[in-house]
């Protein structure tokens, strides 16, 4: 009975290519889960990790360049070679000066002493205390000053603990940064300067590195020393030496290894910062069982499903019978010839119900596929078109630009610096604009290029023009629309130079003002008309209603259409008449931008 019996057969049949799919689709899903769990866990860890680094680094270089400014101070420096002159006051009150300087300049820093090489001078100051000299208690060297010498950078980072025991914030008390002063351009050192750094920054910044409550964060130092610890526990412990030791071991400053030792089962990635930061190591570790949650979760909920599936399954076998089959087969039929090729396939009814339905369904899609078929075959040749006219576009610029590469070597090979130099400024300038990629650039990279264009128009008109270019070092890193400068300057040019007074002059100024970035150029030309300004701002409001008014100034429609693309109504833009003479553009941009994107998401 069981051999005739059609409905019998495809019930076992079913079973059979049910169970075992949905059984090797429950492995297979669960270890690739699992597997891609992981790799995505250990990816958004490491980019973490290195976004942690590069923090890490910009504090620490920043604290660097304190120390190395102090080559900037001559008289400073000369006081150093010879220190017998401290009853001199003027060298005294430079010397303090100094030193409160970099006391006050950050936050964290809460001591700065300078030793002196050869004798045991010792200039100390704290925000507790004045500028204080005195002679040295420990009567020589110490070992981290040697390490500080012997630095091909002049400089070793030393994280100390406090003298007390209980230490419950998981990291160093103490982080001090040493440099060597060396006589330059000789070798001789000349002393040391220490910077007692509170760790209050490096906690904030290791701390956004992990999840307290699942994961484990430590920063190791160059020698394996914990300088951070998520678990508080900060003094060195046995327990950690073993995985200490063996990223130390690691040949690649960074990577990923598996861990299944001590108390700890599961991956670590680790990250180290270079060796001119102190080299220091960033270690994330993660236990496998939170690795695999999502995995396990995943494996109950399909193993729930497949046992409602395969119910699902018998009840429907039971329903099956030779009418229900028949217009399936026709329909798989079908669904060989589109295999084949053959996308003209004949249409039957099937009927109103499911399966008539389904069948309709089948044509409908058959010749949706057709029609998609032949729009992206014709997309890919109007694609194929499109890039070859752009490769096409490219060839002259980036001929010209390496033409001009080769002129300025020419130039400097013939011992013509003036024109080696006009040439490069050139090519800066179409290096800079036959970049694509960037839509917003720092505000420092845009001034390069504008002080570039006003080098070339300084050449052009020699003694006739006069600029000056003046931009605070707090708003150096602030992104702005690319080329945002260079349409109003190029705009005095052609209606305020020919019609000023004198030597032509124009002036440029950034600062910050609040949370705003400040951009202000002024010139000595004639200035514009309460007409012809009347009408600008009238054709402004038209822009912002997306109508069309009066053509006015293509620069500074340029400027005010791209200010709205970005900024919508956070920006402004300024146009006035200065009273002694002259035109002045202001331009008014948030430090921070909400949603930074490029132009091409404002089309």
């Amino acid at each position: 009975m069981l051999k005739k019996s059609i409905r019998n057969k495809l019930i076992v049949l079913l079973m059979i290519t049910t169970i075992v799919p949905f059984g090797s689709s429950i492995i297979i899903t669960y270890l690739y889960t699992k597997g891609s769990m992981e790799d995505q866990v250990v990816q958004e860890s490491s980019n973490l990790l290195y976004q942690g680094k590069v923090n890490l680094e910009s504090y620490l270089n920043e604290l660097n360049g304190l120390t190395l400014s102090l080559y900037n101070n001559p008289d400073f420096i000369n006081y150093m070679r010879s220190p017998d002159t401290e009853n001199n006051y003027l060298t005294i009150g430079i010397v303090k000066n100094v030193m409160q300087t970099i006391l006050y300049t950050a936050d964290t820093i809460n001591e700065v002493k300078i030793s002196f090489a050869k004798d045991d001078r010792v200039i100390s100051a704290t925000k507790r205390s004045t500028v204080v000299f005195s002679t040295s208690i420990e009567g020589s060297r110490n070992e981290a000053f040697n390490s500080a010498e012997r630095s091909p950078y002049n400089m070793y980072i030393e994280p100390i603990f406090a003298s007390h025991e209980n230490n419950t914030r998981g990291a160093r008390d103490i982080i001090k940064i040493h440099r060597a002063l060396t006589n330059v351009p000789g070798n001789e050192v000349l002393g040391y300067i220490t910077l007692g750094i509170s760790p209050d920054k490096i906690i904030d910044l290791s701390r956004n590195l992990y999840n307290r409550d699942t994961e484990e964060f430590y920063l190791l130092s160059s020698e394996g020393e914990l300088i951070y610890s998520s678990d508080t526990d900060i003094p060195d412990n046995q327990n950690h030496q073993k995985w200490i030791d063996r990223v130390l071991e690691a040949e690649k400053s960074s990577g990923t290894m598996e861990w299944k030792e001590d108390s700890f089962n599961g991956v670590m990635m680790y990250d180290q910062l270079s060796a001119s930061s102190g080299g220091w190591i960033l270690v994330k570790r993660v236990p496998y069982h939170i690795l695999y949650e999502s995995a396990y979760s995943v494996a109950k909920i399909n193993i729930l499903f497949g046992v409602i599936g395969l119910s699902l399954v018998v009840l429907a076998t039971l329903f099956v019978s030779f009418k229900i089959t028949s217009p399936i087969r026709i329909l798989l039929q079908n669904i060989e010839q589109v295999e084949k090729g053959n996308m003209k396939v004949p249409v039957q009814s099937f009927g109103s119900d499911e399966i008539g339905i389904l069948g309709y369904r089948f044509q409908q899609m058959i010749e949706r596929i057709n029609h998609l078929i032949t729009r992206e075959y014709k997309l890919e040749l109007e694609n194929k078109t499109n890039q070859l006219k752009v490769l096409q576009s490219q060839i002259n610029p980036h001929f010209l630009y390496n033409a001009l590469q080769s002129i300025g070597t020419v130039a400097l090979k013939n011992k013509v610096p003036q024109i080696y130099s006009l040439i490069t400024h050139l090519s800066k300038i179409m290096r800079y604009g036959m970049n694509m990629e960037e839509d917003l650039v720092p505000l420092s990279k845009e001034i390069n290029y504008t002080n570039a264009f006003l080098l070339l128009q300084k050449e052009r008109f020699g003694e006739n023009l006069d600029y000056t270019i003046d931009v605070d070092e707090n708003v150096q890193e602030v992104q702005v629309p690319k080329m945002i400068l260079q349409p109003i300057i190029e705009n005095y040019f052609k209606h305020g130079f020919d019609s000023r007074e004198g030597v032509g002059s124009i002036r440029l100024k950034c600062y910050r003002e609040n949370d705003e970035l400040v951009m202000k150029i002024s010139d000595n030309g004639i200035g514009v008309t309460e007409n012809r300004l009347n009408e600008i701002y009238e054709h402004f409001k038209a822009e912002a209603l997306n109508k069309k008014g009066k053509e006015t100034n293509i620069g500074l429609k340029n400027v005010y259409v791209r200010l709205k693309l970005y900024y919508n109504l956070q920006a402004d833009l300024k146009l006035e008449n200065q009273e002694e003479g002259g035109f002045m553009v202001t331009m008014r941009l948030p430090i921070w931008m909400e949603g930074e994107g490029n132009e091409s998401n404002h089309h």
